[in-house]
């Protein structure tokens, strides 16, 4: 089901830029601290947990977007909101995203739903009668992605992620036109410093190109596919882009892209696609930018957490 909503920015927030920037920039979240938790991988490598308990059956698994990590404002406002409604709240690092870089050759990318898939199953060994996964962005193509194509266990009940770039490869060229320099620059730096990382600590990885590696879909040709077993950046694109999984979701799922978040292609609003789907809502507001959604009020909550609360509390 598709649905329009009416979500308005604060008239400070006056274009997409400032409503992608000012939350990651200026927001602060007073959030109880974390307790970390570092699990195995099946090849041997980790990651790293980080959990807010107080004893309930009901868990919130949060997964971050690119070159994120648990201590990002929209991670912990999201998980202060669960959290003050008596949730459990589990946010996880990707690996090489928790100031410690991962032992394996691999990185984290937009398909890797084993890893997910390993956090899932470590949540649902703690005996939780109900999980609900949230995602922002790449976390977000990473939820749809792993709901798409794993038989869930029935204690996954609900979902909600928003500004997913369905559409990898068409994002990829949006997120590289001039409009969008000032982001890609920055994912490319520290992408490439984590190559650089990594090659410092393993002889098994060839950075002999990197300084010719000048936008995101030549990083993904040279680095991505390679270390994570796609042809090029083309194929890691097709085969882990969410709107091939989306379908086969079978869960109450919410998907809330803004019409003007500059990360977006417009293949990233599958309204056709999902317009008759049991138990996929896709939500599209007309502002909102990219992972912003904010709202000025006492409590410091932005909309994207009223609304998800709202979806998981009143969604069966």
């Amino acid at each position: 089901m598709t649905k329009f909503n009416n979500y308005q920015r604060p008239t400070l927030l006056f274009h997409p830029h400032v409503e992608t920037i000012y939350p990651a920039i200026f927001r602060s979240v007073a959030l109880k601290p974390y307790q970390r938790e570092r699990i195995t991988t099946p090849d041997d490598d980790f990651l790293d947990l980080d959990w807010i308990k107080q004893g309930s059956n009901k868990l919130v698994i949060i997964s971050h977007g690119l070159e994120g990590n648990t201590e990002r404002a929209y991670i912990k406002g999201m998980a202060k909101i669960f959290h003050d409604q008596q949730y459990d709240v589990l946010a996880w690092n990707y690996r090489g995203c928790s100031e410690e870089m991962n032992k394996q050759r691999r990185f984290y990318h937009s398909g890797a739903t084993d890893d997910l898939d390993v956090v899932v199953q470590h949540a649902l060994a703690q005996a939780y009668e109900e999980i609900t996964l949230i995602g922002f962005s790449l976390g977000g193509n990473l939820t749809l992605k792993y709901l798409g194509e794993h038989k869930r266990d029935e204690r996954i009940r609900k979902s909600v992620v928003f500004s997913v770039p369905m559409d990898l490869h068409s994002s990829c060229i949006q997120l590289g036109k001039s409009s969008n320099r000032l982001y890609a620059k920055r994912f490319l730096k520290t992408l490439k410093q984590k190559v650089r990382d990594k090659a410092a600590l393993r002889n098994d990885l060839d950075i002999s190109r990197i300084d010719q590696v000048t936008d995101l879909q030549s990083f993904d040709d040279q680095f991505t596919s390679v270390l994570h077993g796609y042809r090029d950046a083309v194929d890691y694109y097709t085969q882990c882009s969410s709107i091939r999984f989306a379908e086969y979701i079978q869960i109450p799922t919410l998907i809330v892209n803004a019409l003007n978040d500059p990360f977006l292609s417009e293949t990233c609003f599958p309204v056709q696609k999902l317009q008759h789907h049991p138990f996929v809502q896709l939500e599209v507001t007309t502002e909102g930018g990219h992972v912003g959604f904010a709202q000025f009020n006492k409590k410091n909550v932005f909309w994207s957490e009223e609304r998800a609360l709202h979806f998981v509390k009143h969604h069966d």
